[in-house]
């Protein structure tokens, strides 16, 4: 089993930058996807950003298209965890940030909910205009 979890969310002004961290712990596994979904009230689940490595360990990150240029997502592999940098935080960027990753093998950088085995519980993100 992996548990994962999630920090950094909080209330921001629009225009302000968070930082959300996603830890990885339990059984060992090989962290091929770790990805980023939101979801707001009354909205579906939707993909944010995720980074895959493949077996030459490169790294490929993809990230939806409303957060191009605003958000980053990186990986520290030696602590099992994952950041999301949020800058130019936008009001309609509130919503429930939740952290998954693929456990298998992967090839690509998936953007369906039901690619993802294991989901962290959640961490607020709240951005004022």
């Amino acid at each position: 089993q992996v548990q994962l979890v999630e920090s950094g969310g909080g209330l921001v002004q629009a225009g302000g930058s968070l930082r959300l961290s996603c830890a990885a712990s339990g059984r060992s596994f090989s962290m091929n996807v770790m990805g980023w979904f939101r979801q707001a009230p009354g909205k579906e689940r939707e993909f944010v950003t995720a980074i895959s490595r493949s077996g030459d360990n490169t790294y490929y990150a993809d990230y939806a298209d409303s957060v191009k240029g605003r958000f980053a997502i990186s990986s520290d592999n030696a602590k099992n965890t994952v950041y999301l940098q949020m800058n130019s935080l936008k009001p309609e960027d509130t919503a429930v940030y939740y952290c998954a990753c693929v456990s298998r093998g992967y090839i690509g950088v998936p953007k369906t909910t039901g690619a993802y085995d294991y989901w962290g519980q959640g961490t607020q993100v709240t951005v004022s205009s």
